[in-house]
C-alpha cells in the first residue's frame, strides 16, 4: 500500500474512533493525502491520480486508506466512508483544470450585446505562435451565442483634452451614473420580450447553462440583471452574470470568464455530487453545524478555501497549485528576517514557480490558463515548464526537453505503461531516483517499482540515434546523454524563473529557494546556483506540499467593485466608506460558513495606476492611516524604475479578502531552527546503502540515506541522496545538507556548480545550453527596457525588440517578439560596425533610425552598444524602440500620405547618443525636435521627453546585456564564449540548408517562381534557385517594379525580415534564430526598385503593408499555403496638431489613436484558414472595446467576423472582420491598407478572398434640416475630416483558399492539437504572449 508515515513507525498505530483531518492535493500524475489526528502521527498517502483499473475517483480512495490505517477496519473500495470518522475534508482538484484542458465542460450559450457575437473568436486578434502559418486559435467554451438589441457606452472620456466630465445628469434620462462612477448613456435598453424569446428558443433546444456578458456591465449591470431574472424564470439551471463574477473593465476576459464558469461549474457540481455520493454523511458546513456531516471545503485559485457548495468554475482552475504556494510561504517564510522565498514545485506534469514576499500572497487578475484569459483573482502562479513529465527529444544537433509532456497517462517510460522517455527516465538511469524507497504503485496490480531497464533500453536507442548523427570520434555514452538532457532541462526552467523575479524589480540571488513536488528535489541545486542563491529550503512533507498546505490555509471571501476615481485628499475618505460596505458582504459570507469576528481578518487594497497608462498596480492598506499613494509611488518605482509626480493617481478597482483564519501554524520558522540547532556531521555508516550515481564527469559512489533515519542537526555532505517514500534530494559535490525539525536545509558551496567546457570540438549539450544562454541575454535586456521605459508603447505595448550580434554584426540571439526585425537589425549593426570600425571606445553608444542604414520605418529608433573584452570588440548589443511620434507631417509619424521620406519625421543616419558614459541630450534634441520642423508643413516630436526616457531605457538595457556577456565570459572564458556563438550560427545555418534541400527534392529541383502585384500595380517578382546538393539557395527579386510615389517603398532590411521569418515558419520546429539561418541565403533586391528605394523616399508602408506582401509572394513561390490578408489595416484619427489662423501657427491640444486590424489567414495544404486574425509580419493586439470607449470619444458598433470573406476550397481560407465606428466628435481620421484592388490569391485550385473595403458612413443634409447618410468607399489608403456621428468601416481581407473546393477536406486533413498553442498561466505567460503581440 502506498502509505508512508513521517513521524514514526506504522506499527504504533492504535485505532481511533473520530477527529481525523484530511487535506488531499489531486494533481494531474499523482494525489497526495495528509491525514492528521491530534493524537497520532500524520499519514501521507500517495497515489495515481488515474488509474480506472482498481478506483474509480483517487480523492475518495485516499481518504479510504487512511481510514483504514487510522481505524484498523477494513473497508471495501466501494463502501461509503463515514464522516462522522472525519472532522474535516480539505481539497484541491484539477476537476475545472482537467475539464478546460480536455474541453469537456457544460454545453452552454453566450448572450452578449448586438455587433459583438464574434468578440470571443476574435479576442484581442493575436495569433498564439507567431511562427505557425497553421494557425490555431483555441476554440470558445459556448456552442452557441445570441445577442441582444441593448447597448450602453460612457458618457466622457479620458484622452479629453480639457480633462471634462459630466456632472450633471438631472436633464438627461438617457444617462445614468455607474458603479465606478463613470457617467453612462444608454443608448438602447433590452425589451423584455425579445429577450424572452431568445433565451426560450436556447432553453428549448437543451441549453441549461448560461453566460451573460453585455458592453461595460462592469459599471451598468442592470441590463445583465434583466436577462438573468429572465433567465431564471424560465428555469436556466446555471446562469453566469460577467457583472457579478468580476467587475472589471473589459469585455472580452470578463465574456470569457462567465463563459468559463458557465462551462465549468456545472462540471463541479457533478463532481461534487458523485463525491458526496461515497460518504454516509453529508460535505460541507451547512451538514456540519447540523451534526448530519463533516465540514468540506476547496482550494481556489486566490490561495483561499471556500465551503465545497461555494465552489465555483471560475475560481478553481489553480486550486492544486495553490496548495502549494500556501503551504510553502507559511512554512518556509519567516516574518522577522525577510527573506523572500522563490517556490520552485516540479511535479509530473508541470513545474511552477512563484514568489512570496513581504508576508502577501502575490495576485493576478487577468491570466491565462489552456487557452482561455479569465478575469479573477489568483495566485502568480508561472507554469515553465513540463515537469519530471517533460520529454526528451534530439532535434537538428540539439538537446530538446519539452514543452510536450508524457501526461498522467502513460507517464514516464518507467511507469509501466508504455510512455516515452522523460526528465523522470533521465533521473532514474542516472540513479537520481531511488526505486527502493519510490512507491510500488505501477503495474497491472498496483504493486510494481520503476520500471529502470524500460528507461534504459529507449535511451540506448536514443544514443545510438544521436552518435550516428555526431560522428566517429565524437560518441556519448548513455550516461553522458541523459545528463544533458537534466542540463538542457534545468537551463529551460532558469530562464523564466529569472524573468519572473526581474520583471518585478527583484534580485534572484536575494532569495532562498522553497523546492517541493516529486521531482524538485533533484534538480534544485543546479537551479538555485545559476540563480545566484546559496541556500535551499526542502520541507519534510515536500513532495505533498500542496497537500500541507491545504490542512494550513485560510478560508477566504473576496468582494471587489469597479471605481474610476482619482484617488487624492478629497476623495481619500470616500474610499474608507466603499471598504466598510464591501467589509460587510465578505463578513456575512464568512459568518454563513461559521465564523465569528474574532477569527476574521481583512486585506484592504486599490488597484491604481497613473492617469494616461494602463499599467495597474493593486496596493494594499498601509498599517497606519488612509495614505495609499506612498505605498504606491514605491513599489512603482520598485517595479518600473521611475515615478510620473505631476500625473493623477487612478483607481480602477476596490477590493476587500476576507479571512477566516481556520489554522494556527505551530511550527518554529526555518531561521528560528537555525539559530538553535548544533549540527553534526553525520558518519556515512547510517546510509541504508551505497548506489553509483552520475555528477558532472561521472558516476560516483554515493551513499543513500533515509530521511527518517536522521536526527535533527544531522549535517550531510554531498555527494549524497536523501530519500523517503515521497520524495528524493540530491546533494551534489560541495554542496551539504543539514536536517532542521521540519525542513531540510541545502547550502551551496562557493565552489559548487562552476562551468567547464573546451573548444576542441561542439559539444551539442553545451550548445543547447548556450543557445538558451544567448537568448537569455535578449529576453533580459528586453526585461530591463520595458522596467525603465516610460511610454505607453515600449511599457504596455511592448513593442521593442532586443538582440546580441557578433563583432561583425551577424545575429546571435533575438528573442522572435517582431517578425520585421528579424533579419533588419543585423542590418542596422552591420552597418554601424563599419561605419565606426576602429572609433568605439568603452562607453560609447550609437543610434541610428534610416531606412538606408537597416531601419525598417522611422518611428523604430535602434539604439547599438558594443560590448569589449580587452580592449577589443566581441559582441554588439541593440534594442529597437517603437516611437511614439519623431515628428513629421502627422501627429504618430505614420502618415497614409506621405510621399518623402522627411513627412514621416526625423531620420538619423548614424549618430553617437553616449560617449564614453555621457548622454548626448543635445544632440538628440536637436535631431528629435528641430531638424524635422524645418520641413515644409512639418513639426518635431510632439512627445521630446517620452523619446528621451525611452532612449535612456533603451542604453541601461544595452548596458544590462553587456554586463551578462561579461558574466558568460567569466563563467567559460571568452575563447569558449566566441567558439559556442559561431557553432549556434552553424547550427542555424544547417537546419535552413536541410530545409532547402528538402524544398529542392519537393520540386524536383526545378526553380520556384512567384509574382504578386500592390494594389498600385507595382510587381512584386521573386525567383528562388536552391543547389539541392549543399542546401544553398538565390532569393531573386529582380522584375519587381520600380520605387513609388508614395509610402510602400520598403528598405532593403524588410525583405530579408521576410526571409528569415518564411524559413523560419517552414522549419516548423523551434530553432536557434540568428545569422546562420541566411547563411544559406543569397538575396538579389534590384536598385531604385521599390523594394529597395532612393535615401529620401517616403516608407512608412513598406514597414506595415509591403513586408506582408513580400511574405505572401514568398510562401507562393514554396507553395507553402494561399495568401493571408496581405495587410494591417491602419487605421489613425484624433484631433489636434498644428493650427494656422490668419497666417499665425499654434499648436492645438489632442489626441491621437492608431491600431491595426486582423484579417484572414491563408489555408494550407491540411489545414483551414483562421478567422479575424493577425498574420506574418504582425501580430498586433486590438485594444478592447471598453477601453476604446472609456478612452476616446467613440461607439464601437461592431466588430465581428465578416463570414463569407475568405477564399473556398478543399481547405477554406479565413474570413476578415468588419469594424464599423462611430465618431462622437469631429475627428481626422487616415487608413492606410492594401488588397482593396488585388485578391489575396488561392493556392492549389483553391479560390482567392474577397478584397478589404473601406466604408465612409457620412450625414449629408437633405435641405430640409434632417441628416441622410451616405456611403462612400474611402479607398486604400485615404485621408478625412469626418464629423460627430459619422462613421468608418473596415472590412478586412479574408485569406485564400487551398485545393479545389469539390475535395474533402477531412480525409487528409491535419488534425492540430489545440492545446499546442497554449501557454502556462501567470504573469510570465501574460508578458510574453504580449510581447508576442505587439
Amino acid at each position: 500500500m502506498a502509505t508512508v508515515t513521517l513521524t514514526e513507525p506504522m506499527k504504533e498505530f492504535t485505532p481511533v474512533a473520530g477527529g481525523i483531518k484530511i487535506a488531499i492535493d489531486r494533481g494531474g500524475t499523482f494525489t497526495d493525502c495528509i491525514g492528521s489526528h491530534p493524537d497520532k502521527p500524520d499519514v501521507v498517502i500517495k497515489l495515481l491520480s488515474v488509474d480506472p483499473q482498481n478506483y474509480d475517483d483517487a480523492p475518495r480512495e485516499a481518504i479510504r486508506r487512511v481510514l483504514e490505517i487510522y481505524t484498523g477496519a477494513k473497508i471495501g473500495r466501494h463502501d461509503k466512508l463515514d464522516t462522522s470518522l472525519i472532522d474535516s475534508i480539505r481539497m484541491g482538484t484539477t476537476v475545472a483544470t482537467n475539464a478546460l484542458l480536455e474541453r469537456k465542460g457544460e454545453r452552454c450559450a453566450l448572450v452578449t450585446t448586438r455587433g459583438f457575437g464574434d468578440c470571443l473568436i476574435i479576442g484581442n486578434q493575436s495569433r498564439p505562435k507567431i511562427f505557425d502559418i497553421a494557425i490555431h486559435k483555441p476554440e470558445v467554451l459556448y456552442k452557441t451565442v445570441v445577442e441582444i438589441d441593448e447597448r450602453v457606452t460612457l458618457e466622457d472620456y479620458t484622452e479629453h483634452p480639457d480633462k471634462f466630465k459630466t456632472s450633471d445628469i438631472a436633464g438627461d434620462t438617457a444617462l445614468r451614473v455607474g458603479l465606478s462612477g463613470e457617467v453612462v448613456r444608454v443608448l438602447k435598453a433590452p425589451e423584455h420580450e425579445q429577450v424572452r424569446n431568445v433565451l426560450q428558443d436556447l432553453y428549448d433546444d437543451g441549453f441549461r447553462s448560461l453566460a451573460v456578458s453585455l458592453t461595460h456591465s462592469y459599471t451598468f449591470p442592470d441590463h445583465e440583471r434583466i436577462i438573468g431574472t429572465i433567465a431564471k424564470k424560465i428555469g436556466f439551471a446555471h446562469i453566469s452574470l460577467s457583472s457579478e463574477l468580476m467587475p472589471m473593465i473589459k469585455l472580452v476576459p470578463r465574456a470569457t470568464s462567465a463563459t468559463a464558469d458557465a462551462y465549468l461549474t456545472p462540471e463541479i457540481k457533478k463532481y461534487i455530487s458523485g463525491f458526496e455520493q461515497g460518504f454516509s454523511g453529508g460535505l460541507g458546513t451547512a451538514s456540519a453545524m447540523s451534526g448530519t456531516g463533516t465540514r468540506c471545503e476547496f482550494m481556489q485559485s486566490d490561495g483561499g478555501l471556500v465551503d465545497v457548495n461555494s465552489f465555483s468554475g471560475l475560481r478553481a482552475i489553480l486550486s492544486g497549485p495553490a496548495g502549494g504556494v500556501v503551504g510553502y510561504a507559511l512554512t518556509s517564510y519567516d516574518p522577522h528576517s525577510k527573506i523572500p522565498v522563490i517556490g520552485f514545485d516540479m511535479g509530473g506534469t508541470s513545474t511552477d514557480v512563484s514568489r512570496y514576499g513581504d508576508g502577501r500572497y502575490e495576485h493576478v487578475f487577468e491570466t491565462t490558463t489552456a487557452g482561455v484569459t479569465i478575469q479573477s483573482p489568483q495566485l502568480d502562479i508561472n507554469t515553465v515548464a513540463a515537469g519530471g513529465g517533460s520529454r526528451l527529444f534530439w532535434r537538428n544537433g540539439l538537446f530538446v526537453v519539452g514543452p510536450e509532456s508524457a501526461s498522467a497517462h502513460p507517464g514516464p517510460a518507467c511507469y509501466r505503461k508504455g510512455g516515452p522517455l522523460t526528465v523522470t527516465d533521465a533521473n532514474l538511469l542516472l540513479g537520481r531516483l531511488v526505486p527502493e524507497f519510490f512507491p510500488k504503485i505501477f503495474g497491472p496490480h498496483e504493486n510494481d517499482g520503476l520500471d529502470i531497464e524500460a528507461s534504459e533500453r529507449l535511451f540506448m536507442e536514443l544514443t545510438a540515434t544521436i552518435n550516428a548523427e555526431l560522428g566517429p570520434g565524437h560518441e556519448m555514452s548513455v550516461d553522458q546523454v541523459a545528463h544533458g538532457f537534466i542540463k538542457v532541462a534545468d537551463e529551460t526552467m532558469i530562464r523564466p524563473i529569472r524573468a519572473l523575479t526581474e520583471a518585478k524589480g527583484y534580485d534572484t540571488s536575494k532569495h532562498r529557494l522553497a523546492t517541493f513536488g516529486g521531482a524538485g528535489g533533484q534538480h534544485a541545486v543546479a537551479i538555485a546556483e545559476a540563480l545566484g542563491i546559496s541556500q535551499i529550503l526542502v520541507h519534510k512533507y515536500s513532495s505533498v506540499l500542496s497537500a500541507y498546505g491545504m490542512a494550513l490555509a485560510d478560508v477566504v471571501q473576496e468582494v471587489q467593485e469597479p471605481s474610476s476615481l482619482v484617488f487624492n485628499d478629497v476623495t481619500e475618505m470616500s474610499f474608507v466608506d466603499r471598504f466598510d460596505a464591501l467589509k460587510m458582504k465578505a463578513a456575512q459570507a464568512l459568518y454563513d460558513q461559521g465564523f465569528t469576528d474574532d477569527n476574521i481578518e481583512y486585506e484592504l487594497y486599490l488597484n491604481m495606476r497613473y492617469q494616461g497608462t494602463e499599467s495597474a498596480l493593486m496596493i494594499i492598506k498601509p498599517a497606519e492611516g488612509w495614505d495609499f499613494k506612498s505605498p504606491f509611488i514605491a513599489h512603482h518605482m520598485q517595479e518600473f524604475g521611475f515615478i510620473l509626480p505631476n500625473r493623477d493617481l487612478i483607481v480602477d478597482d476596490v477590493r476587500v479578502r476576507g479571512i477566516g483564519k481556520a489554522f494556527q501554524l505551530s511550527e518554529e520558522s526555518v531561521d528560528e531552527q537555525l539559530k538553535t540547532v548544533t549540527t553534526k556531521a553525520v558518519s556515512t555508516s547510517k546510509a541504508s546503502f551505497r548506489k553509483q550515481v552520475y555528477f558532472q564527469g561521472g558516476r560516483m559512489n554515493t551513499p543513500v540515506y533515509k530521511l527518517e533515519n536522521l536526527d535533527i542537526g544531522s549535517k550531510i555532505t554531498g555527494p549524497a541522496i536523501l530519500a523517503d517514500g515521497t520524495q528524493t534530494i540530491v546533494v551534489p559535490p560541495l554542496t551539504s545538507a543539514v536536517m532542521l525539525k521540519t525542513h531540510v536545509i541545502v547550502n551551496i558551496g562557493d565552489e559548487a556548480g562552476k562551468k567547464s567546457a573546451t573548444t576542441e570540438k561542439v559539444d551539442p549539450i553545451t550548445l543547447s545550453i548556450f543557445g538558451h544562454r544567448f537568448m537569455a541575454i535578449a529576453e533580459q535586456m528586453g526585461r530591463a527596457l520595458q522596467k525603465t521605459s516610460v511610454s505607453t508603447n515600449v511599457k504596455e505595448r511592448l513593442d521593442y525588440s532586443c538582440a546580441l550580434f557578433d563583432a561583425d554584426g551577424g545575429l546571435v540571439a533575438n528573442a522572435p517578439h517582431l517578425p520585421v526585425h528579424l533579419g533588419s537589425m543585423s542590418t542596422a549593426v552591420k552597418t554601424q560596425a563599419n561605419l565606426w570600425k576602429g572609433r568605439l571606445k568603452r562607453g560609447d553608444v550609437i543610434v541610428s533610425n534610416h531606412p538606408t542604414t537597416g531601419g525598417t520605418h522611422l518611428p523604430d529608433i535602434t539604439v547599438i552598444t558594443p560590448a569589449f573584452h580587452d580592449d577589443k570588440i566581441v559582441f554588439y548589443v541593440a534594442s529597437r524602440a517603437h516611437h511614439a511620434d519623431i515628428g513629421g507631417i502627422l501627429p504618430g509619424s505614420m502618415p497614409p500620405n506621405s510621399r518623402e521620406l522627411y513627412q514621416e519625421g526625423a531620420a538619423i543616419l548614424s549618430e553617437k547618443l553616449v560617449s564614453e558614459g555621457h548622454f548626448d541630450e543635445e544632440r538628440i534634441t536637436q535631431l528629435l525636435l528641430i531638424e524635422p520642423a524645418k520641413y515644409p508643413d512639418c513639426s518635431g516630436t510632439r512627445c521630446l521627453l517620452d523619446n528621451i526616457n525611452d532612449l535612456k531605457a533603451q542604453v541601461a538595457a544595452n548596458q544590462k546585456g553587456i554586463n551578462l556577456i561579461d558574466t558568460l565570459i567569466e563563467e567559460y572564458g571568452e575563447d569558449v564564449v566566441q567558439f559556442y556563438m559561431i557553432a549556434i550560427q552553424t547550427n542555424a545555418e544547417l537546419s535552413v540548408k536541410n530545409l532547402l534541400k528538402k524544398v529542392s527534392l519537393r520540386f524536383g529541383g526545378k526553380t520556384m517562381k512567384a509574382v504578386d502585384y500592390m494594389d498600385d500595380g507595382s510587381p512584386i517578382c521573386l525567383k528562388v534557385d536552391i543547389n539541392g546538393d549543399d542546401g544553398t539557395a538565390v532569393f531573386d527579386f529582380n522584375g519587381t517594379g520600380p520605387e513609388v510615389y508614395g509610402n510602400t517603398n520598403a528598405p532593403e532590411a524588410v525583405t530579408y525580415s521576410a526571409i528569415i521569418y518564411c524559413l523560419r515558419c517552414l522549419i516548423t520546429e523551434d530553432i536557434p534564430l540568428n545569422q546562420g539561418c541566411l547563411k544559406p541565403v543569397t538575396v538579389i533586391i534590384p536598385k531604385k526598385s521599390f523594394l529597395s528605394p532612393s535615401p529620401n523616399a517616403a516608407v512608412v508602408g513598406g514597414n506595415v503593408l509591403t513586408s506582408q506582401r513580400v511574405t505572401d509572394v514568398i510562401f507562393r513561390a514554396f507553395e507553402a499555403c494561399a495568401a493571408s490578408q496581405g495587410d494591417c489595416n491602419n487605421l489613425t484619427f484624433g484631433i489636434g496638431g498644428k493650427s494656422e489662423v490668419d497666417g499665425k501657427i499654434t499648436q492645438v491640444r489632442g489626441w491621437g489613436y492608431y491600431e491595426t486590424i486582423a484579417g484572414g489567414s491563408g489555408a494550407g495544404p491540411s489545414w483551414h484558414g483562421t478567422s479575424g486574425v493577425h498574420t506574418h509580419m504582425t501580430n498586433t493586439r486590438i485594444t478592447d472595446a471598453e477601453i476604446f470607449e472609456r478612452r476616446y470619444p467613440v461607439i464601437l458598433r461592431e466588430f465581428a467576423i465578416r463570414k463569407g470573406s475568405g477564399g473556398e476550397g478543399q481547405y477554406r481560407g479565413g474570413d476578415g472582420v468588419v469594424r464599423d465606428i462611430e465618431f462622437r466628435v469631429p475627428v481626422q481620421c487616415s487608413i492606410l491598407s492594401e488588397r482593396r484592388v488585388y485578391h489575396p490569391y488561392g493556392l492549389a485550385g483553391g479560390e482567392e478572398a474577397a478584397c478589404g473595403l473601406n466604408l465612409w458612413v457620412r450625414l449629408i443634409d437633405d435641405g430640409k434640416g434632417n441628416k441622410i447618410e451616405r456611403v462612400i468607399n474611402l479607398g486604400g489608403k485615404n485621408t478625412a475630416a469626418m464629423a460627430a456621428g459619422e462613421r468608418i468601416i473596415i472590412q478586412t481581407p479574408g485569406g485564400g483558399g487551398y485545393g479545389p473546393s469539390h475535395l474533402d477536406a477531412e480525409e487528409n486533413g491535419r488534425k492540430i492539437d489545440p492545446r499546442s498553442t497554449w501557454r502556462g498561466q501567470g504573469s510570465l505567460a501574460n508578458y510574453v504572449s504580449t510581447q508576442e503581440s505587439n
